[in-house]
C-alpha cells in the first residue's frame, strides 16, 4: 500500500471519473466489497510490457457527520476513533498543528487506500496530488514512496507537505479544517420547503422518463444562499462564447475572433482557456468547443431569448433563436445585445433547472460508470447545461473556466 487518503467529502463516483480523466487509455472496473468499493485501474505500456494494475478500496461513513459519535459502530468510524487515539499519542513540535488535525479527524467521513498491486502506474504522483486536491485529504503515507516526506509512517496535507510523523516533525503552520453542511450538517443548517420542493419536483420528472434516481443526492442550495450572476455578466458571457463557438464550427476565423473581440472590448472578458484556444484552434479543440452550443442555449433562455429550454434527450440548434435576437454578427456591435439585457429569469426558475440537471448528470456518470448507455436523455447536453446552470448560480464562486458539475 502507498497511502490511505481521508476525506471530509464522500463520493466513489467522483473518485473514478478522476481516475477515467487521468488514465483515459486506461481499463477500470468497479466492484464492492464487504462495505467497500473498489476501483482497478490496468494500463498496458507496450507490446513486452506486463503493464500495471492500481487499486482504489473506498468506503464512507454510515451518517457522514461533523464529530465522531459514540453511537456509531461503523467500521470505518471505529478506525478514525483508533486514528484519533493515535494522533492524539504522538509528540509534536507543533502543537498547534497537530490540535487542528485531531479537530480534523473528528470530520473525516471516508477513506481509500492505493495500493500498487503490479508493475508502476506511471503519473501516479499527478494522481495522488490530483486525488488529495479534490477531496481536500490528509494522507497517511508509508516511508519510501513517490510521495513520502519522511522515513516513518506519517501524514501529509492536501498539498502533500508534511502534517506529523511518528517522531513528532512538523512542516507546515496551519491546518484548515472544513465542514460541509451541503453533506451532513443536518443539525446546523435546516433545509428549507423550497429545497424539498425542488428534489421531489425533479425526482418526479426523472422517474416519469424512467431514469435512475439517487434517493441520497443532496439538496442543492437553499435560495437564500444563491446569488445569481447579474444580466450583464450572463450577456458578455454568451457574447464571447457565441465567438468562440464561430470559430469552432469554422465559421471564422481565430484571428477574426480574436480582432472582432478586441475591437469591441471583449478581449478582457475572454477566460485564460479561451484565449488557449484562439491562440491554437485545434481539431480536438474546436471539438470540446463545439459543445459550448448547450451552454450558449442555456444562457439565452436565462436571459429570456429563449421560450423553451427543451428536454435534454437531443442537441439544441442555436439556429432557432431569431438572428435579430442572437448576441453577434458581422459588423454588429455585441455591446448593443449586452447593453440590452436588464433581467434575467428568476432564482427560482434557475434553481429548479438546476437540481434537475444536478440529478440528471449523476444519472449520466453513473451509467457512465455502469457501462451502461443512456437513451433517456443525452449525457453531453445534460453536462453542458448543467455546467451553464452552476455558473449561474455561481457554483463553488468559480470562474467560467473552473466551474465543477459535482454529483
Amino acid at each position: 500500500m502507498i497511502c490511505t487518503l481521508y476525506s471530509h467529502q464522500i463520493g466513489f463516483d467522483k473518485i473514478v471519473e478522476v481516475l477515467r480523466s487521468s488514465y483515459p487509455k486506461a481499463t477500470i472496473t468497479s466492484t464492492s466489497q464487504d462495505g467497500s468499493q473498489i476501483a482497478s485501474i490496468e494500463t498496458k505500456d507496450g507490446f513486452f510490457s506486463s503493464g500495471s494494475k492500481l487499486i482504489v478500496q473506498y468506503r464512507e461513513r454510515k451518517e457522514p457527520s461533523y464529530q465522531l459519535p459514540e453511537t456509531d459502530d461503523s467500521p470505518l468510524t471505529g478506525n478514525l476513533r483508533g486514528l484519533y487515539g493515535y494522533v492524539d499519542s504522538l509528540d509534536s513540535n507543533n502543537e498547534k498543528v497537530k490540535s487542528l488535525f485531531l479537530h480534523k479527524i473528528q470530520t473525516l467521513n471516508s477513506e481509500f487506500s492505493i495500493t500498487q498491486q503490479k508493475g508502476q502506474t506511471k503519473s501516479l504522483k499527478e494522481l495522488l496530488q490530483k486525488l488529495a486536491k479534490d477531496f481536500e485529504a490528509v494522507l497517511f503515507v508509508q516511508p519510501k514512496t513517490i510521495i513520502s516526506q519522511s522515513n516513518e509512517q506519517h501524514f501529509l496535507d492536501e498539498n502533500l507537505n508534511l502534517i506529523l510523523d511518528i517522531n513528532g516533525n512538523c512542516e507546515i503552520e496551519g491546518l484548515e479544517v472544513k465542514i460541509n453542511s451541503i453533506y451532513y450538517d443536518k443539525e446546523l443548517v435546516e433545509i428549507t420547503e423550497f429545497q424539498k420542493e425542488l428534489k421531489t419536483n425533479s425526482e418526479k420528472i426523472l422517474r416519469e422518463k424512467d431514469i435512475k434516481i439517487n434517493n441520497y443526492l443532496p439538496y442543492i442550495e437553499p435560495e437564500q444562499d444563491v446569488v445569481l450572476r447579474t444580466p450583464k455578466e450572463v450577456a458578455v458571457r454568451v457574447c464571447v462564447l457565441a465567438i468562440t463557438n464561430l470559430v469552432a464550427f469554422d465559421t471564422i476565423s481565430n484571428e477574426e475572433a480574436i480582432e472582432y473581440l478586441q475591437h469591441y472590448n471583449l478581449w478582457d472578458f475572454v477566460t485564460p482557456n479561451e484565449k488557449d484556444f484562439l491562440a491554437n484552434p485545434t481539431e480536438q479543440k474546436k471539438s470540446n468547443e463545439s459543445w459550448k452550443c448547450e451552454c450558449i442555449w442555456t444562457l439565452m433562455f436565462a436571459l429570456n431569448k429563449i421560450e423553451d429550454l427543451g428536454f435534454p434527450d437531443k442537441l439544441c440548434s442555436l439556429n432557432d433563436i431569431p438572428a435579430e435576437e442572437y448576441p453577434v454578427a458581422p459588423d454588429r456591435d455585441p455591446n448593443d445585445f449586452i447593453n440590452s439585457v436588464f433581467e434575467t429569469k428568476s432564482k427560482s426558475e434557475i434553481l429548479r433547472l438546476n437540481d434537475l440537471y444536478y440529478r440528471l448528470d449523476w444519472a449520466c456518470v453513473d451509467a457512465r460508470l455502469n457501462g451502461e448507455v443512456m437513451t433517456a436523455i443525452h449525457p453531453g447536453v445534460v453536462y453542458e447545461r448543467h455546467y451553464a446552470l452552476n455558473w449561474l448560480i455561481n457554483y463553488g464562486e468559480a470562474d467560467w473556466d473552473d466551474v465543477t458539475c459535482d454529483t
